[in-house]
């Protein structure tokens, strides 16, 4: 269900390091306009916080007459891969969003990567 919010945004916004889960709805948007510099009211964009646990994830989401915030707490002994930079905001695909809600790093060094054919010049 969690994935489901993604389907449509053009990009998926994680805020690297932990965040203050006392913050709702007007707390996090503030922090999306004033700390990254993006646009809280994009309805093409999500934005994912999580706990200092590391169990527990917040999506933020602009839903043109207002903001959807879901909460996702993981059962005892599961934790989030989350980026450990505390400062950064990062754009992540929709696979990196995947393999994050299943425990997994965003960082998968033997993933195949997209290649662009028209890039690219195989012969």
């Amino acid at each position: 269900m969690l994935r489901n919010i993604a389907d449509d945004a053009e990009h998926i916004y994680i805020a690297c390091g932990f965040t203050d889960f006392r913050k709702q709805i007007e707390s996090l948007s503030a922090l999306v306009s004033l700390k990254f510099n993006l646009d809280p009211y994009s309805a093409k964009s999500i934005f994912i916080f999580c706990n200092k646990r590391k169990t527990s994830i917040k999506v933020l989401r602009w839903d043109n007459d207002g903001f959807i915030l879901i909460t996702k707490k993981l059962i005892e002994k599961m934790k989030f891969q989350w980026p450990k930079d505390p400062e950064g905001v990062k754009d992540i695909s929709n696979q990196e969003l995947r393999w994050l809600l299943e425990g997994l790093s965003i960082e998968q060094p033997k993933a195949h990567k997209k290649i662009n054919i028209h890039d690219e010049v195989c012969f």
